[in-house]
């Protein structure tokens, strides 16, 4: 099946997402942040709060994590 000119499929791609826009993400640890989610990184859900955790924050708490102890608790 194929649009009209006019219908809304045929307006061009859809527009690239500004970088600057992008997702800013914080590690709950240490601070360092990031454009959007990293795949070496950590996400922990702790009453009901997504926290995300940098890779270095991240192995250097791997028995908390494992443990599913808070992150207070490190």
């Amino acid at each position: 099946m194929t649009s009209l000119p006019e219908d809304s499929d045929s307006t061009g791609p859809a527009p690239e997402p500004d970088a600057d826009a992008a997702e800013k993400i914080v590690c709950a640890q240490c601070g360092t942040t990031a454009a959007g989610p990293r795949p070496t990184w950590t996400c922990s859900v702790e009453n009901g709060t997504r926290h995300y955790f940098c890779d270095t924050c991240a192995r250097s708490n791997l028995r908390a994590i494992e443990g599913r102890l808070d992150s207070a608790w490190w």
